[in-house]
């Protein structure tokens, strides 16, 4: 049966189509879409993320390494400083005690001084261990109570002296004087000589004693366990 001309139909080459009275232009269609699929779309939200949570965590570890600095300030160490490192070479390990008193009344020293985030000094001391110096090194040479407080500057960021006129970061008035023990096992013995000189040794207890008034004697030290 011929087709009824009055009918739609398309021409032979497609693009056009008679809609009963004219023929008219296909319109064209649009090319299969190039876009990310659904699962695509979410892995790269994803990783866009992760790199972004990585950017992040970067940048906030340096933003805390620099407080810390800005914390601690850069004071140069003298050519025979005592070293900051991991203590993976320790060789050597004792204890001796510092006790400071001013006018009979015990100063705090931090019991953190010598340790960082990422080092500890040879010459250093634990939380909770009020007064209490590690000595832990790779050689057994001699440590000097002033070494200690060549630790405490560096650790600090501040000078903290030892001798006859300053005690860390305390200036003796003109009515003052430093008074001075050091008790290797016997009580504690006067001691006349330079303080930055005292040599420490293992349970040895120094006591820094800033008069008046006088603590005599001077307040002994309680080791305890394991020490």
């Amino acid at each position: 049966m011929a087709q009824d001309p009055r009918a739609p139909h398309y021409s032979p080459d497609g693009h056009w189509w008679w809609d009963g009275m004219a023929w008219r232009p296909v319109a064209p269609t649009s090319p299969p879409s190039g876009g990310l699929s659904t699962g695509a779309i979410i892995a790269l939200i994803a990783g866009v993320a992760i790199v972004v949570l990585i950017t992040v965590s970067v940048l906030s570890f340096l933003a805390f390494k620099s407080i810390d600095a800005s914390l601690r300030p850069n004071i140069t160490p003298p050519a025979n400083a005592i070293p900051c490192d991991r203590l993976q070479l320790t060789q050597v390990h004792y204890h001796a005690a510092l006790q400071i008193l001013v006018g009979g009344t015990p100063i705090s020293i931090p019991t953190d001084l010598g340790r960082t985030d990422s080092c500890s000094y040879w010459l250093h001391m634990h939380t909770g261990e009020e007064g209490i110096i590690h000595v832990e090194a790779p050689s057994a040479r001699t440590y000097r109570l002033g070494d200690f407080f060549q630790v405490w500057s560096m650790w600090a960021g501040k000078k903290e002296l030892i001798d006859a006129s300053h005690v860390s970061t305390i200036s003796l008035r003109s009515d003052q004087k430093l008074l001075v023990y050091v008790d290797s096992g016997e009580g504690p013995q006067p001691y006349s000589g330079d303080p930055g000189a005292i040599v420490l040794k293992n349970r040895e207890v120094i006591t820094l004693e800033i008069t008046p008034p006088t603590a005599d004697p001077p307040p002994g030290f309680d080791w305890p366990p394991g020490f």
